[in-house]
């Protein structure tokens, strides 16, 4: 086989991530080349026009829009999810943007969990209601909510699980009935967990989003989104992206690429990590309590076992007693760990919530929400595991 811009989903997750989506030129490369150009030539004027009256995406065109590392990155990564197509994006938020974009219109609603990143809450609250679009935040967990704020206008129910930084799980089964009772669509930022752990689309979701910055890239090495999904609603993402530029450069589709070859091992490990690191904080004599779903104490486990495969993610966060000070000091005590908002890094990262990740919201928006002053949130790298626990020792 020459070429795996079809491969087959007969073969293993660990294959698709390595090889889907590669289309190899005449010369016949075997790593995916970058192509660094913003144009592509035609050889008349007729072809041209042809190109151009295309709507697909398929033909090289203008990089805006078509690039060939940019749709190998697509292709990979709609693979892996089970989707029919993918659209790459300039960031995450760029990938839910669009996604509104797509699909909402003045007058439509939609319903969007509380336990959502800072910036996700903002977008909705903030930007998408100057378009005359109303949003609802309701309890994650709470299903009868979510009917309660149903209306003949809800076109998108949004969610985020794991939630960020909680840990908060949706039941994405009971979720999707829902939605498709309503003629509606259940959108999943499927960040936390990427694919080699948890395949919304296969539990009945419509569309996945992603901020490829995190795990799809593992190394915090450059900035990027994607809009996973069928291929009728992905042609109208598309259509979003082709005209208002919120697109991926083709460098940085490439490191993606070279993310997606490693994701499942790494996935993997930093589940290993955490649940270990978890395990030992929940120990820990100033520790209040610890958020992780690997935990057979946390309240959704067993929904947890049912929908992730093959680890609970690298995020979890912890609440030590004193406030927020305390939650500094221990911050501030860290010699190793990386004191930095990002997540999704083979470096281990710790941050402090309520005034970083989920800044923007009012008091009364992060008491909703859980996110008290004393809220820790690390994203377990792939250091040892030994020497996590002792750089975060010194402070607990």
């Amino acid at each position: 086989m020459q070429n795996f811009d079809d491969l087959s989903a007969e073969f293993a997750f660990a294959t698709q991530a390595i090889r889907a989506g590669h289309r190899r030129t005449a010369e016949n490369e075997h790593n995916e080349p970058i192509f660094t150009t913003s144009s592509f030539v035609f050889s008349s004027a007729a072809e041209a026009a042809a190109r151009f009256a295309e709507e697909t995406g398929e033909h090289n065109i203008y990089s805006r829009f078509t690039n060939p590392t940019v749709r190998t990155f697509e292709q990979r990564l709609a693979c892996l999810e089970g989707g029919e197509a993918a659209v790459a994006t300039a960031s995450g938020m760029a990938a839910i943007l669009a996604t509104c974009l797509a699909f909402l219109s003045q007058g439509d609603e939609v319903i969007c969990s509380r336990s959502v990143f800072g910036s996700t809450a903002s977008l909705f609250s903030k930007f998408v209601s100057k378009w005359g679009i109303q949003t609802h935040f309701v309890d994650l967990q709470d299903l009868s909510a979510w009917q309660a704020a149903m209306t003949p206008r809800t076109r998108l129910l949004f969610v985020e699980t794991p939630s960020n930084p909680l840990c908060e799980l949706a039941n994405l089964q009971a979720l999707s009935q829902l939605a498709r009772a309503h003629a509606c669509k259940l959108v999943v930022d499927n960040c936390f967990c990427t694919p080699a752990l948890q395949r919304p689309l296969s539990l009945g979701a419509d569309i996945v989003v992603h901020s490829a910055t995190k795990y799809l890239d593992g190394q915090g090495r450059a900035l990027g989104g994607a809009v996973v999904g069928n291929a009728q609603d992905m042609a109208q993402v598309f259509n979003v992206v082709r005209t208002c530029g919120p697109c991926m450069s083709p460098f940085n589709a490439w490191v993606f690429l070279k993310g997606l070859e490693t994701l499942e091992l790494r996935m993997r490990a930093h589940s290993a990590n955490a649940l270990a690191l978890a395990t030992w904080l929940s120990e820990q004599p100033k520790v209040e309590k610890v958020h992780y779903a690997g935990l057979a104490s946390h309240p959704q486990h067993a929904l947890a076992k049912a929908q992730m495969h093959g680890g609970f993610g690298g995020v979890l966060s912890f609440v030590v007693r004193g406030g927020r000070e305390a939650a500094w000091s221990v911050i501030d005590q860290t010699q190793m760990l990386s004191i930095t908002g990002n997540l999704g890094d083979v470096k281990t990262t710790i941050t402090h919530p309520a005034t970083t990740t989920h800044g923007k919201l009012t008091p009364e928006q992060r008491a909703q929400v859980g996110i008290e002053d004393g809220l820790i949130r690390i994203a377990v790298g792939l250091e040892a595991l030994a020497d996590i626990q002792a750089d975060l020792a010194v402070s607990l």
